[in-house]
C-alpha cells in the first residue's frame, strides 16, 4: 500500500531506498574514478611520450607502442557502455567473481573510462607549449623529471578539469548499470520507478544525481583554480 505523498511514512520509504542506492552509486564512481584516472593517465603519458620526438626518439619500437595503444584506446571509446557491460562480463567475473551487482558494475565503469581519460591526458599534454618541454630537456632533465616536474605541474589545472568531466560521465554511466542489476540509483530508477510506475522514485533519483554532479563539478572547478599558477 502506498503512503500518502509528503507524509512522514512516504519520506521514510524514500530514504530507506534512495540512501543505500546513493551509497552504491558513490562507491561505483569512486572506485572506477580512482582506477581509471591512474591507469588512463599512465596510458595517456605513454601515448604522448611515444609521439613526441623531443622526449622520445622515433624508432620502430616507439611507433609500434604508440599505434597499438592508440588502437586499443580507440576501440574502447567506440563501444557503447551498455554493450561494454555485456561484453566485459567474462572479465568482470574473473576479477570480482560475478558479472552483476555494484562491484561488477564498478569494473565495467573502470574499463569504459580508461580510454576516455587516456585521450584527455594525451590531448592535455599535447596542448602544452613545446618550448616548455624543449627547455626542460635542454636543462638536462630526465624523462621522469620532465613528466613529474614539468608536464604534470604545468597542465594540472586542465587535467583536473578533464578528470572532473570523466567523473561526471562515470556518474551518468553508473545509472546505466542499473539495466543489468548493477545497483545504485539507476537500478532504483528502473526497478522501483519505471517498472512500478513510481514517479516519486524517478524524481528522487534525478534530484540526487543532479546534486552529486553539481558537487563534483564545483570541487573540480575549485581545485583547478587553486592549482592554476597563472
Amino acid at each position: 500500500m502506498r503512503h500518502e505523498m509528503f507524509s512522514p511514512e512516504h519520506f521514510a520509504e524514500l530514504y530507506a531506498i534512495l540512501f543505500p542506492a546513493t551509497m552504491d552509486t558513490l562507491y561505483m564512481v569512486a572506485y572506477s574514478g580512482m582506477f581509471s584516472i591512474v591507469i588512463g593517465t599512465l596510458i595517456g603519458v605513454v601515448l604522448f611520450i611515444t609521439s613526441n620526438e623531443v622526449l622520445c626518439k622515433k624508432n620502430w619500437l616507439t611507433i609500434i607502442i604508440n599505434k597499438i595503444l592508440g588502437i586499443i584506446v580507440n576501440i574502447g571509446r567506440s563501444i557503447p557502455f551498455i554493450i561494454l557491460i555485456i561484453a566485459a562480463a567474462p572479465l568482470t567475473r574473473i576479477i570480482v567473481g560475478t558479472f552483476i551487482g555494484t562491484e561488477a558494475a564498478a569494473v565495467s565503469l573502470t574499463i569504459a573510462a580508461i580510454p576516455f581519460v587516456a585521450r584527455l591526458t594525451e590531448s592535455t599534454f599535447a596542448g602544452l607549449d613545446k618550448g616548455v618541454v624543449e627547455a626542460s630537456v635542454a636543462c638536462g632533465a630526465s624523462l621522469f623529471q620532465t613528466i613529474y616536474k614539468v608536464l604534470i605541474p604545468e597542465t594540472l589545472p586542465v587535467l583536473i578539469l578533464n578528470y572532473t568531466v570523466a567523473i561526471v560521465n562515470l556518474i551518468a554511466f553508473s545509472a546505466m548499470a542499473g539495466v543489468i542489476g548493477g545497483g545504485g540509483l539507476g537500478d532504483v530508477a528502473i526497478r522501483r520507478g519505471l517498472q512500478h510506475f513510481r514517479t516519486d522514485m524517478l524524481i528522487g533519483t534525478i534530484i540526487i544525481l543532479v546534486v552529486i554532479v553539481q558537487i563534483v563539478q564545483l570541487v573540480g572547478n575549485v581545485l583547478a583554480k587553486v592549482t592554476d599558477k597563472r
